[in-house]
């Protein structure tokens, strides 16, 4: 009986330990945890154990002895010009490299450090003071410079994962970004329309926006090679308790108004995400061998009929592994280019992605490769090497159909010399008796 108690003891500290993840809030102003309370109410309800610093804070520390401090941070100060303690942008691009998950929204008062943490991610915010404008897609309250800003939940990026399922309009107002476009990882999640771009509100515009129409982005996301992830929003309000609850309406004639904006299945949705509660696979056993057989062999040999299947595996919300039922995950028979790549199916029964496959005529060092990119999920990597052969020369067929002419040349050579020798040694001996 003592000992069902520890193990379920031992069990609750683990799950504990794997919900309540260590996170640090960095703000400008400590009125932020009652103007956000709403969204730092729902990260705590999910079981993240949140600790809230001042940006500039003295006693800060991210990472202490090479070892993370904390798992995820949250930067909700735009407006700071030197973070505290031992807390640079090259700690947090360290962080970053480390695996850890950072949050950051700005606003229109966005400072260097913010500036410059974009622009280490290929996200280029604009200038002070600057905001989105958009004279066609605004709220009926704003009657001035029509940067509260009504954003079709159909214009975000195709990804439940990363945006869930928003139906209400989503409200913003704060700075533009754009992208670099030579990162391949980074990810526009919210676009501004068409009609939208990024300058002073109060000044005439006499030089080009840094970003116009729907190159401007809103709310930008960047998933690393080490699945560490990273969301920049332009809008420190879009999080606040009053675009969480409020309603509003389109300033196009004819538009219905709605109770309540999408702001808050966005924003948990983006949380849930850039923290890694949804949207992470890994891979588990690897089996292969030979077609009717059990156990993989030392090396296989050219042309021999293969069994593999991998294991591939999806983490709920609650923390519970369960097998990934994606439709488009591919092997790769690979020596230095793949000679074979075919999709996996996934059976049912075992749970595991499954495939039989004859290996090509070449032999050499390979390896079963899967190499899994999808948005909205982590990257998924496995390579299992395995020797290829040529056929062993009793393994070769006696008698190949396409050689039939040369057996025909090589016995009909040998008749022909049977038939000279007997006609050569006959006829020599008539000629000598006659002689005689």
């Amino acid at each position: 009986m003592r000992s069902i108690f520890i193990l379920l003891l031992v069990n609750f500290c683990l799950v504990f330990a794997k919900v309540g993840r260590k996170t640090l809030v960095l703000y400008d102003n400590s009125d932020i945890k009652a103007t956000h309370s709403i969204y730092f109410k729902s990260l705590a309800d999910r079981g993240f154990d949140l600790t809230y610093k001042s940006a500039d804070d003295a006693s800060l520390e991210l990472i202490k002895y090479g070892v993370h401090v904390y798992d995820n941070l949250i930067i909700f100060s735009p407006s700071v010009e030197d973070f505290g303690g031992s807390i640079k942008v090259s700690t947090i691009t360290e962080f970053i490299d480390g695996g850890g998950n950072v949050l950051v929204a700005a606003d229109s008062s966005i400072g260097d450090p913010i500036r410059e943490l974009g622009s280490e991610c290929g996200v280029e915010f604009d200038e002070e003071k600057t905001a989105v404008i958009d004279h066609h897609n605004f709220d009926t309250s704003d009657r001035g410079s029509h940067t509260k800003l009504v954003i079709d939940p159909k214009t975000l990026i195709k990804s439940e994962n990363i945006v869930g399922k928003p139906k209400a309009p989503v409200l913003y107002k704060g700075v533009g970004m754009v992208l670099d476009q030579e990162n391949a990882l980074i990810l526009g999640i919210m676009k501004g329309s068409p009609t939208c771009y990024s300058y002073f509100p109060d000044d005439k515009i006499d030089q080009y926006p840094l970003g116009v129409g729907t190159s401007t982005v809103l709310i930008a996301g960047l998933q690393a090679r080490n699945n560490a992830r990273v969301v920049f929003s332009g809008s420190l309000q879009m999080f606040s308790d009053e675009f969480l609850t409020s309603g509003g309406k389109h300033i196009a004639e004819g538009s219905k108004a709605f109770a309540k904006s999408g702001n808050e299945d966005l924003v948990n949705s983006l949380s849930k995400w850039v923290f890694q509660e949804v949207g992470v696979l890994r891979t588990g056993k690897v089996i292969h061998h030979k077609v009717g057989e059990a156990d993989a062999p030392e090396a296989y040999t050219i042309l021999e009929n293969v069994h593999y299947s991998i294991v591939i595996e999806e983490r709920t919300e609650s923390g519970k592994w369960v097998p990934y039922k994606g439709d488009d995950v591919q092997m790769e028979f690979v020596r230095i280019d793949p000679f074979v790549r075919l999709p996996l199916k996934l059976n049912p029964k075992s749970g595991a992605f499954e495939l039989d496959f004859i290996l090509p005529d070449v032999y050499g060092v390979f390896q079963f490769k899967i190499d899994y990119t999808r948005l909205g999920y982590t990257f998924l990597t496995s390579a299992t090497q395995v020797s290829v052969r040529p056929l062993q020369h009793t393994q070769y067929e006696r008698f190949i159909p396409s050689a039939y002419p040369y057996y025909a040349s090589a016995f009909s050579m040998m008749f022909g010399v049977f038939v000279f020798s007997i006609f050569f040694l006959y006829h020599g001996n008539d000629k000598k008796g006659k002689t005689e």
